[in-house]
């Protein structure tokens, strides 16, 4: 019962190119790494929004051709760029998406006529469970190939999930010496940052600490933040609700945006909070 049927053309038409039904020429995947490396070196800069956007257009192409191409056994080995490169690549991505972001809030005057291929960005997400990997080789050398370490930053900032957890990853990996128990005192070190952090938000924020503590219990649990409901009202310091000058309001999206960013930098790399 297909809704729809969409026929793939042949390995050689995404890597090589080919012409459309009207005769357009559709370029492929190599010579589109061509202008790439050409117009954008990794260890280049892109200057200026016009050459920026241009960048964001081609790498959102290569992207989805990419991602094409992969569903092929022939393309295995044949992606040209290596995989450092491709991090690097990713990490330009990610930054020229968090600054249009930006600029967007903060102005009216930045066109929407730019397209981010995030999803195709997150297919690829590089996991904690990887990088937990490199830091456990990086050990094995008696903390000695420093090479690791580089690697271990690359991949961090072509990574969406990860990039607000890196500092954590840094000073993890600051604190390491030969008789640390990875496993253990990975989990022993995120902990007590977590409630560094929480009880940092509670003192700022003059919130109800039990009441705070198990509502981030209950959001690890459920994999969420709620934003509306009771829930969030009873972390709140007493406030009127109807004051003038919606300070209740200012202060409860304050709240929910610095626990949604301590939620989304220790979700998946710990379950819960601690009593």
């Amino acid at each position: 019962e297909a809704g729809g049927v969409v026929l793939l053309k042949s390995y050689n038409d995404y890597y090589y190119g080919y012409k459309d039904e009207k005769g357009k020429s559709i370029r492929g995947y190599e010579e589109l790494i061509a202008e790439l490396v050409q117009k954008y070196p990794v260890d280049g800069q892109i200057v200026g929004e016009q050459e920026q956007k241009e960048f964001i257009k081609l790498y959102g192409g290569i992207l989805k051709v990419r991602n094409i191409l992969s569903s092929f056994d022939e393309f295995a080995g044949n992606g040209i760029l290596t995989e450092r490169d491709i991090q690097d690549y990713h990490s330009i991505y990610i930054d020229l998406y968090n600054e249009f972001l930006k600029a967007k809030k903060d102005s009216e005057n930045v066109n929407d006529d730019i397209v981010f291929e995030m999803e195709l960005i997150k297919q690829v997400e590089i996991t904690i469970d990887y990088i937990l990997e490199l830091i456990r080789k990086y050990h094995e050398s008696n903390l000695q190939d420093k090479e690791i370490v580089v690697s271990i930053g690359k991949a961090i900032d072509s990574s969406v999930e990860l990039r607000n957890k890196k500092d954590l990853i840094e000073q993890f990996i600051a604190s390491l010496n030969p008789t640390t128990n990875l496993d253990n005192d990975w989990q022993k070190f995120v902990s007590e940052k977590q409630q560094e952090e929480l009880n940092r938000i509670i003192v700022e924020e003059n919130l109800n600490q039990s009441e705070t503590k198990e509502f981030v219990k209950n959001a690890f649990r459920d994999g969420y933040i709620p934003e509306t409901g009771t829930a969030i009202t009873k972390l709140l310091p007493p406030l009127n609700p109807f004051a003038p000058d919606n300070q209740y309001a200012t202060k409860k999206q304050t709240v929910i945006e610095k626990l949604k960013f301590f939620f989304d930098r220790f979700f998946g790399i710990t379950s819960s909070v601690n009593n």
